[in-house]
């Protein structure tokens, strides 16, 4: 394209790990919201963001301040998964916000630091998504018009 640095914009159905990786690999910066799938969230227990990552210890500093770490690691759909936990959860006293199961267990992929640098990117730069929009929305909902409501 002729440009030395590239930056794309998409909504949240373009938003995946592996893309954003081969962004970051390419040089792009992406600007692509995460998606909000948290079932602890909605079930008003804390979500993953509620713990906090400690890449020097490679540990999560959990919502009750107690270190999940590193227990063991498994490929998942291609992907290489760490798993993490602390062996205080069965007496914490905060466990019923966090989990039903007998431990809290944070999966991290091995490159999440592509996603956390493409959230931070986003956040610094929140209009990307209102660009996004006003130049995206009405060309596909011209589209969608020429084709007729009834178009599937």
């Amino acid at each position: 394209m002729g440009s030395k640095r590239l930056s794309v914009v998409a909504d949240r159905g373009y938003y995946g790990g592996p893309e954003l990786k081969a962004c970051a690999d390419a040089g792009i910066k992406a600007y692509v919201p995460k998606v909000m799938t948290s079932n602890a969230a909605a079930q008003r227990r804390f979500s993953k963001d509620d713990f906090i990552y400690i890449a020097r210890d490679d540990e999560y500093q959990c919502p009750a301040g107690q270190r999940a770490i590193h227990r063991f690691a498994r490929e998942e759909d291609g992907l290489l998964i760490r798993i993490y936990w602390t062996s205080a959860c069965p007496s914490c006293p905060i466990k019923r916000q966090c989990t039903t199961s007998s431990y809290r267990r944070i999966r991290r992929w091995e490159h999440e630091e592509i996603i956390e640098a493409a959230g931070r990117r986003l956040a610094h730069k929140p209009e990307m998504m209102k660009l996004r929009k006003s130049t995206v929305e009405h060309v596909f909902g011209t589209l969608k018009h020429w084709m007729g409501s009834a178009h599937s």
